[in-house]
C-alpha cells in the first residue's frame, strides 16, 4: 500500500496590507550600505530589507511594516535568520533593541528625501 501525499499547496504566509507597505522605501533602503558593514566578518552578497519583526506591530495573520526595516547583506540576513533578533541586535549590531533604533532612524532619513516627503503626503 502507497502512503499518500499531501497534494493540497502550501499556504503561503500572510503579506502586508496596504497601509503597511511602503515598496519605495524598501527599493531606497536596498541602497544603503549594510547596517553592520564593519562589525559582522561575513558581510557579503546583495542587499536586503531586514524586517525588525519585533518593532510590535505585527498582527495575527500580518507581517510587521515595512518601515521597521534595516539594509542587511544576503549573508548577515541569513545569519539574522539563523540566529534571531536578540542575538543578532547583541552580537552584531552592539545593544539590545539596536535594530529597532536603526529602523527608526532609516526611516527618519529617507523621509526627509524627496521620494520620502512626497510618500508622507500622499500617505500621511
Amino acid at each position: 500500500m502507497l502512503a499518500r501525499s499531501a497534494t493540497k499547496p502550501r499556504r503561503q504566509n500572510a503579506g502586508r496590507p496596504a497601509e503597511k507597505s511602503c515598496r519605495p522605501f524598501l527599493q531606497w533602503l536596498r541602497g544603503r550600505p549594510c547596517a553592520c558593514a564593519g562589525r559582522n566578518a561575513g558581510c557579503s552578497g546583495r542587499m536586503e530589507a531586514a524586517h525588525v519583526d519585533y518593532a510590535g506591530d505585527k498582527g495575527v495573520g500580518t507581517k510587521v511594516s515595512d518601515r521597521h526595516a534595516i539594509p542587511l547583506s544576503q549573508e548577515c540576513h541569513a545569519q539574522q535568520h539563523r540566529k534571531g533578533w536578540r542575538w543578532f541586535d547583541e552580537h552584531v549590531l552592539g545593544g539590545a533593541s539596536r535594530g529597532l533604533m536603526l529602523a527608526q532612524g532609516y526611516w527618519s532619513a529617507w523621509l526627509r528625501t524627496p521620494m520620502g516627503a512626497a510618500w508622507e503626503a500622499r500617505n500621511g
